[in-house]
């Protein structure tokens, strides 16, 4: 057997078996982070109980997911669109058949543009 052939084989397995692997330590690291910021938490708040201190309220940072703003979805948009409209025109150029492909990533950008423009009308909720 050809060792070019096993190695042409082998090439999309590794990428797959590392493509999810790393997704997989990324979440794993994510949980043992947060795991022991709350065990932090819990021997500070046992401490302070012992002591006969005013128990720390939890940080809402620990609750609270970092979400995406509009300027994120601003600039998602403007970079899709523009993946989309530069590969619609390199194809197009090139007389390429698939040219219409290059209208799927255009479209996530005008979706991501069109949330922009609608969230940014949306009154914002007062805070409490």
């Amino acid at each position: 057997m050809d060792h070019r052939a096993i190695w042409g084989e082998m090439v999309p397995i590794i990428a797959i078996v590392m493509g999810i692997g790393i997704a997989m330590l990324g979440m794993w690291l994510d949980y043992r982070k947060k795991s022991e910021i709350y065990a932090l938490h819990h021997k500070e708040r046992m401490a302070a109980i012992e002591k006969g201190m005013d128990v720390p309220p939890l940080p809402p940072e620990l609750f609270h997911r970092h979400g995406r703003t509009p300027a994120d979805s601003l600039r998602r948009g403007l970079v899709w669109l523009a993946i989309g409209a530069a590969l619609t025109t390199a194809m197009m150029l090139e007389d390429h058949r698939g040219a219409a492909y290059g209208l799927i990533p255009a479209a996530i950008g005008i979706a991501n543009l069109i949330y922009y423009f609608t969230q940014s009308r949306i009154p914002a909720a007062p805070k409490a």
